[in-house]
């Protein structure tokens, strides 16, 4: 059986390179990173070569640069501490963030009482930024704005450069969740003024477990996790060195040839867009994903002319032929609801459709892509 992953916003196929260099890690390099001996110094010279390579990649200082599991994790840190330590009394974001982000909020908003506002959406899911304008203007309580930069089920992306700006200028501070744009654009925090973002490197074809916070200096952000000086104190326990080093590797991988891959995968999505326009009529693109420059190069969400009796039946079809997608974020895959960021905006009638997230990497072909179009099309004709 033919198989063809196109699920790369769930995660990403590892790259060989950053496989090879964390075999040779946890071979070699396998001290406890807070030990003074000399296992333990190499241990910790390298999670420091990998956080002043990060930074040079953000143009940010090192001293900025926090790791992590991944990117839930920073999202948490950053934003439980914005309310616990920095005094924040409102958070300012929309509906259609990642769940790390909305969950987290919601609990923050029991647990502290802090007002939570929703910024509205356009009819393709964009945010507004006039309504953000005026919700920063309402108050002049200390607030939060989190945004995501790429949203991880539709592929829209916001002018962050434009939000960090206008949220300075009302003295609020700005979270975006970056993780599905770190490694795939680059990123300059010295232009961009957001204060605190999250990345995770299973994103960008680097290993699961490993991410890190970016946390402008002098932010006042304090821990999450407790229990040792790790982390130059944000973050207690023991470093996993071989994740973070494989994090390393796959970030200059992908800043190494982004230009190359960009344009490959730009392709790629192009004539996934066209075939797919040319052999099932009755096709809708959700959001901006069609739109090269609204949309992430990496993503199409597609909603489908099936029934909905017939939906039911669709990803177990194309997983039977051995094609992995996604019918929304995988965070959500043992929910029986449906995507949070479609009901924000598709209309009742589409949101009866099935909707499905094919998200693209360097590693697909167009031979790949013509297979998928030909079992969809089967089995809506059939």
């Amino acid at each position: 059986m033919k198989k063809v992953y196109l699920d790369s916003a769930a995660t990403t196929q590892m790259r060989d390179e950053v496989i090879a260099r964390m075999s040779s890690v946890m071979k070699e390099n396998y001290g406890n990173p807070s030990s003074t001996h000399s296992y333990g110094r190499s241990s910790k010279s390298l999670i420091e070569q990998a956080r002043k390579t990060v930074a040079a990649a953000l143009n940010v200082q090192a001293s900025e640069i926090v790791f992590t599991s991944g990117g839930t994790e920073a999202d948490n840190l950053i934003l439980n501490s914005a309310v616990r330590d920095l005094a924040v009394k409102r958070i300012i974001t929309s509906r259609i963030e990642h769940h790390a982000v909305l969950h987290t909020v919601e609990q923050l908003k029991k647990n502290y009482e802090i007002k939570v506002d929703y910024v509205k959406l356009d009819e393709n899911g964009d945010i507004l930024l006039e309504d953000l304008e005026r919700l920063l203007s309402s108050s002049e309580e200390k607030t939060l704005v989190s945004l995501m930069h790429v949203n991880n089920e539709i592929g829209n992306k916001i002018d962050l450069k434009k939000v960090a700006e206008i949220c300075k200028s009302h003295h609020a501070l700005f979270h975006s969740d970056t993780v599905q744009s770190v490694g795939h654009y680059e990123l300059d925090f010295k232009e961009i003024p957001v204060d605190f973002t999250a990345a995770s490197a299973h994103k960008f074809h680097g290993p699961k477990g490993a991410g890190f916070a970016f946390i402008r200096k002098n932010s006042g952000l304090k821990p999450l996790i407790f229990g040792g000086e790790q982390e130059r104190g944000h973050r207690a326990g023991t470093e996993g060195v071989h994740n973070i080093v494989g994090l390393e590797e796959a970030l200059k991988l992908s800043y190494k040839n982004l230009e190359e891959e960009k344009e490959y995968i730009s392709s790629l999505k192009s004539y996934f867009i066209k075939s797919l326009q040319e052999n099932i009529s009755g096709i809708k693109f959700n959001g901006n994903c069609a739109e090269a420059d609204k949309s992430t190069y990496t993503l199409l969400n597609v909603c489908l002319p099936v029934s909905a009796e017939k939906s039911m039946m669709l990803l177990f079809q194309l997983d039977l032929k051995g094609i992995a997608c996604s019918k929304g974020s995988a965070c959500q895959s043992g929910s029986d609801k449906g995507s949070h960021v479609l009901s924000e905006f598709l209309s009742e009638e589409d949101l009866e459709k099935p909707s499905i997230r094919f998200s693209l990497s360097r590693f697909n072909t167009e031979e790949e892509v013509d297979y998928v179009v030909n079992v969809l099309k089967e089995f809506i004709e059939n």
